[in-house]
């Protein structure tokens, strides 16, 4: 009896087992995709991955480490668009932007950048990345830089990683809201840094160094010849360009169809400070003098300032502002900062600043902190005459670099070079030319590695001394990035022929040229600048802003 039993435990054993192998090779689909993005086919791992979020916010940094995301098959920076399509096959739409092609793959919730035929950039989304939120990803990690986008179907924040081996792991959700403070993650895009100067000529690279003004109030034959021969990367407009709103919003968009041919988007600059130094034309509202705000010292109110400008910028289509300006004004016979500065206490200066600075910045136009290492101190005017300023750099560091130095820490992308001598800095060349204070003083000392631009060098100070290609190749040795020359754009030529004589003679290396040019090309990047023409936008809500601000301020 008992052998009985044990046979047929036996083949009931054996017949379980068949059918549970064959219930399991039936369920399992042949096809899958391996790179099928965590939350579409909810796996055991992938479930305990969305029931565990900080799990999966750890095994992102982990795969990001290696050029990887989300187990797809693909290493960012070296596989290429042949690989893409030979594992997912043609993508469901491709779509060229400022940034590069990308593929879309619906199924597995990616866009794959690429740059020529290599993968550069990859962005996901799916169930298991929108589990983690904001708080999870600033606890485990704060991010490298913090930014902004906003268009009118996007208002997003942007946590950057700046990673091993040039790779860069951006974490994008929604902005924080009242209603919503701690917003979950949209997507990631994990992108690699190529050397964006390979593929540039000589000329080309020069040309993005060159930060030009132009003549008249339209476009002209001269100025397209300029932007199309010469490449220029910037171009800043003043009072004489601009007669009104719909006129500089139609310049600056046939500016930048002139561009069109060049691979990238140009700075579109302005002094607007508000005050005595506005370039706003009639129905646009200025906003009073940085002084009177510096009188309030109120922070809220400075970067509430800082977002008007930047609105004002982005209305008229500018990407960029001069502004705001960080000198103090310890020097009551200065004839050039005055009211234009926050005022004579460095720490108000520099709160206000930076405030001002990042309401411009958040509000996606770049902020340009000006006049390093600090102005101040002049008893005269540089657009006339070159100022001299006698104190070293330990005295310096007392004043006039505090604001500099804390913005600097904020995030400061850009840093406008004064037009002044410093005897005690070893330097017969003014600080716009002078490598104790760009290279020595601003990058190694206070560590500012952002773009670095020199006041105009077609102002007195400089064309007094010095021929303006002169000056321009005196700057690049400096370690200047970008070169204003805010008139006589004729100039812009000779500018260029020198430069390019430099380097071929040995005076300048040519790795130096792409230093700036990487900069540059990186911040146009990082605001994701374009030369699409400008939206429409609601100028009386502007307006109404900047009238709010002038009652706070007369009512005080």
């Amino acid at each position: 009896m008992s052998k009985r039993v044990t046979r047929f435990v036996f083949l009931a054993v054996i017949v379980c087992a068949v059918a549970w192998l064959t219930i399991r090779f039936i369920g399992n689909d042949p096809n899958e995709q391996v790179g099928e993005l965590p939350g579409n086919t909810a796996t055991d791992e992938e479930g305990q991955m969305m029931s565990n979020p900080e799990a999966a916010l750890e095994e992102v940094f982990r795969q990001a480490e290696q050029g990887k995301v989300a187990d797809y098959p693909f290493v960012v920076g070296v596989s290429t668009g042949e690989e893409v399509e030979a594992a997912w096959g043609a993508p469901d739409h491709t779509s060229d932007t400022d940034v590069g092609r990308f593929l879309e793959y619906s199924e597995q919730q990616a866009d794959v950048g690429m740059t020529e035929d290599t993968v550069t950039d990859i962005r996901a989304a799916g169930e298991t990345l929108s589990a983690i939120d904001l708080e999870m990803i600033q606890s485990y990690q704060q991010p490298d830089d913090t930014r902004y986008y906003q268009d009118e179907d996007h208002d997003q924040v942007i946590l950057v990683y700046e990673l091993d081996n040039g790779y860069v792991l951006k974490w994008v959700l929604p902005e924080p809201t009242d209603q919503e403070a701690n917003p979950s993650v949209d997507h990631i895009s994990l992108s690699k840094e190529m050397d964006e100067t390979e593929e540039m000529s000589l000329d080309e690279k020069i040309g993005q160094m060159i930060f030009s003004g132009v003549d008249g109030t339209e476009i002209t034959e001269a100025t397209t010849d300029m932007i199309q021969s010469y490449h220029v990367g910037g171009i800043i407009l003043f009072g004489p360009n601009i007669e009104n709103r719909e006129q500089t919003t139609d310049f600056l968009d046939d500016i930048k169809g002139a561009n069109a041919e060049n691979e990238y988007p140009l700075l579109l600059g302005v002094d607007e400070e508000g005050g005595s130094v506005t370039r706003m034309p009639e129905g646009i509202n200025s906003l009073p003098d940085s002084r009177s705000i510096g009188a309030l010292n109120d922070p809220d109110l400075s970067y509430e300032v800082g977002t008007i400008l930047a609105e004002q910028m982005r209305t008229l289509g500018f990407n960029l502002d001069f502004a705001p300006v960080l000198d103090v004004d310890s020097n009551p016979n200065n004839p050039v900062i005055g009211d234009r500065s926050f005022g004579d206490n460095p720490d108000i200066v520099s709160n206000l600043g930076i405030q001002t600075m990042k309401g411009i910045q958040e509000n996606g136009v770049i902020s340009v902190v000006k006049h390093f290492p600090g102005h101040g101190d002049t008893g005269v005017d540089s657009h006339l005459e070159l100022p001299k300023v006698d104190k070293n750099q330990d005295e310096l560091a007392e004043l006039e670099l505090i604001p500099f130095q804390n913005a600097i820490a904020q995030g400061a992308d850009m840093v406008m070079i004064a037009h002044i001598l410093l005897p005690q800095m070893k330097s017969e060349y003014p600080a716009s030319m002078s490598k104790s204070v760009i290279t020595d003083m601003l990058r190694e000392d206070i560590g500012f590695n952002g773009v670095v631009v020199t006041d105009d060098l077609t102002m007195g100070a400089i064309t007094d001394h010095y021929s303006i290609a002169e000056a321009a190749v005196q700057s690049v040795k400096a370690g200047g990035d970008l070169l204003l020359v805010a008139h006589q754009p004729e100039q812009i030529a000779t500018v260029v022929e020198e430069l390019k004589s430099a380097v071929e003679n040995g005076e300048i290396s040519e790795e130096r040229i792409d230093q700036s040019v990487e900069r540059i090309i990186q911040l146009k990047e990082k605001y994701q600048l374009s030369d699409s023409p400008t939206p429409e936008h609601d100028i009386e809500s502007v307006n109404e802003h900047v009238e709010t601000i002038r009652e706070v301020i007369s009512s005080k």
